[in-house]
């Protein structure tokens, strides 16, 4: 699980401040408008960015301080960020072990996530050598078999064409079930958005500015929905 108190990030000292929790499986939406802060949350959770206050406890432990690779927690960008001179299948092996140095066990679990993924006859082959969807496949992959209990997507499938985003969402639903994964997902697609997280945070100027449900959020039945243009139930006040 997953609790966030007053957790602080400094831009141009103007703070960012997230509270939040989460409970182990669940999954949520990060919406918002475009600079509010959506990315920013996730790097934090990740470790990418300095946190300058507050509480992250992740698990029961504080990880305020420490290296992404010592948090329960994947991280998928908008940009795939394989290795182009390493195979599919080296690109899915560095996430579990940097040196590549695989045991029986490991190499199982990528030949299994590859199968998961769809990639199993593409394993031999570079990202320069597969269609956008299959690079964006292999990576999420490498975030998988890591078996971390915390799953972070920034925005990954939004360049792919609709049916392929529906495929990828559908098979992160699927995982996530399947292993009691907790996943913060960030988008613009209030549709993307409903079709695997039942709640939603809207992130507003550094802040959760609302947490509640995506399917009230989607259908206009809070005030709040506007902040993503979305109109309004005719009973709701503006």
């Amino acid at each position: 699980m997953l609790n966030l108190t007053n957790l602080t990030w400094l831009y141009h000292h103007l703070p960012m401040r997230f509270t939040f929790s989460a409970q182990a499986g669940e999954r949520l939406a990060i919406l918002g408008p475009s600079g509010a802060g959506k990315s920013t949350l996730l790097s934090l959770i990740a470790g990418f960015l300095p946190v300058n206050g507050g509480e992250l406890i992740l698990y029961g432990s504080d990880h305020r301080n420490s290296a992404p690779a010592q948090r329960p927690v994947s991280m998928l960008f908008q940009e795939n960020n394989l290795f182009p001179h390493l195979t599919v299948a080296q690109n899915i092996g560095l996430g579990l072990h940097p040196g590549l140095k695989l045991n029986h066990q490991q190499k199982h679990a990528l030949q299994n996530i590859a199968q998961r993924v769809g990639l199993t006859e593409h394993l031999h082959r570079l990202p320069h050598q597969l269609s956008g969807g299959q690079r964006q496949r292999a990576a999420l992959a490498r975030c998988l078999v890591r078996q971390q209990p915390i799953l972070l997507l920034d925005e990954p499938f939004s360049a792919l064409d609709p049916a392929l985003r529906k495929e990828m969402l559908g098979l992160v639903d699927e995982v996530c079930t399947e292993r009691n994964i907790t996943l913060l997902m960030v988008s613009h697609s209030i549709e993307d958005a409903a079709a695997i997280a039942p709640r939603s945070l809207l992130i507003v100027d550094g802040r959760v500015y609302w947490d509640g449900s995506t399917a009230q959020l989607q259908r206009g039945a809070v005030p709040e929905a506007t902040v993503l243009g979305i109109t309004l139930e005719e009973h709701v006040p503006q």
